[in-house]
């Protein structure tokens, strides 16, 4: 027998050392009961063999953290846009910084309400697979093109990248996620997403951990974005004397430590503007629960809305300032040439495939075959990081470029 064989055969664990069933136990002792505990999974798709090698010593949910982590969709959101294009410098935020500030939130929100922190980590981590190059304004130009051809959706399409694209396992496609994650993706809705919800009961409310993440991500890119935009001479502090959040915070910091650097001052406004938020989110959210009366996580899925969420009030002051962001930031003409940009470069490289797919790859030409030329040219550009796209760029269409 080989040595991994061996190791296989012998890999029950050891007294003392803490297995899968004493984790379940600890997640009946500690969590909320409106919690979503692993035991109570709706499962995966596909059966998959005990393998208690793998299982013995990781939970449910921390066996899908790993599997999103280790997938190549995880890899590329680091060159993935957020809001500047990561050739415009080394400190702006990218998907994949994006996606560690959501999962930090997330799981501080998830500890103080007791809900799952495995479950909300891999939600976390997950929740950006879907996303194409060049940020939203790639998403625009691909919801555009395949508008004849179910149109396109970032939620949407990280369920299909999940599902169908990343490939791990022998007998099936995909990796194989439980049902709340896959989930996640379909009804994961901010100002942002619009998911479809196809395939998943749409009135049924998702688990609380998943409306955690739709919160933590609001808090994340509200923030982050507003320190990028700084730090991109964008908007200036006299500009945010508008925003009622932001000078209250800004005005706060300074009676602190009124003789900091400028820099100092904006990183702790920032950084109490998440404490603010998260606060905020926590204490409203644990009320709710309380007067909603809820028990379980079939009350939660019962109840329509969301119950994770700011005050009303917290609520009014997040809307102006995402409503500054749009105005200012994203709306800003540096950040709209890109935009512009990024529809040249998907609009052209997506004809350019679809007029002749034998310029993809062999495995996308084979794609096509099953799934139709757009889709699967869709699948491959949407897969791509922004210095990709560029690269495919230069390959098809300038002449002296090395194919």
């Amino acid at each position: 027998m080989s040595q991994v064989s061996d190791h296989i055969a012998g890999s029950s664990p050891q007294n003392g050392m803490q297995r899968r069933e004493d984790m379940q136990r600890r997640e009946e002792r500690e969590l909320a009961p409106y919690a979503m505990h692993s035991v109570n999974s709706r499962g995966r798709c596909n059966k998959e063999e005990d393998q208690a090698y793998r299982a013995a010593y990781r939970g449910l949910y921390q066996r899908d953290r790993d599997r999103i982590i280790h997938s190549r969709a995880f890899r590329r959101l680091e060159y993935k846009t957020q809001v500047f294009v990561n050739h415009e410098g080394d400190h702006y935020r990218t998907r994949l910084t994006h996606t560690i500030e959501v999962s930090q939130i997330s799981r501080t929100v998830a500890r103080v309400l007791r809900l799952n922190e495995d479950l909300v980590e891999a939600i976390a981590l997950a929740h950006d697979l879907g996303h194409t190059p060049f940020g939203h304004s790639g998403e625009d130009a691909l919801r555009g093109l395949m508008k004849d051809r179910g149109g396109f959706e970032h939620n949407d399409h990280g369920l299909r990248v999940v599902d169908k694209l990343e490939h791990r396992y022998p007998n099936y496609a995909g990796l194989n996620l439980t049902y709340e994650i896959r989930e996640s993706f379909a009804k994961h809705t901010t100002r942002h997403d619009k998911p479809s919800c196809a395939d998943f009961n749409p009135h049924e409310s998702p688990p609380l951990e998943s409306q955690v993440i739709e919160a933590a991500d609001e808090i994340a890119y509200n923030n982050h974005d507003l320190e990028d935009g700084l730090t991109a001479g964008i908007i200036t502090l006299d500009d945010l004397e508008e925003v009622q959040l932001w000078a209250e915070a800004f005005h706060w910091i300074g009676k602190r430590i009124p003789s900091a650097p400028r820099k100092i001052r904006i990183y702790q406004t920032i950084t109490t503007l998440i404490n603010l938020l998260t606060t905020d989110l926590m204490e409203s959210s644990f009320k709710r629960l309380a007067d909603a009366g809820i028990k379980s996580v079939a009350d939660v899925r019962a109840t329509p809305g969301r119950l994770i969420a700011f005050t009303l009030e917290m609520q009014r002051k997040k809307e102006e300032l995402e409503n500054f962001l749009a105005a200012r930031v994203y709306k800003h003409y540096r950040v709209a040439r890109m935009a512009s940009k990024a529809h040249r470069f998907i609009e052209q490289l997506f004809g350019e495939y679809t007029s002749d797919v034998s310029q993809l790859p062999p495995e996308y030409q084979q794609w096509s075959e099953k799934e139709g030329a757009k889709r699967a040219v869709c699948d491959y550009i949407a897969g791509m990081t922004d210095r990709h796209a560029q690269d495919e760029y230069k390959r098809l269409f300038y002449p002296f470029e090395r194919a």
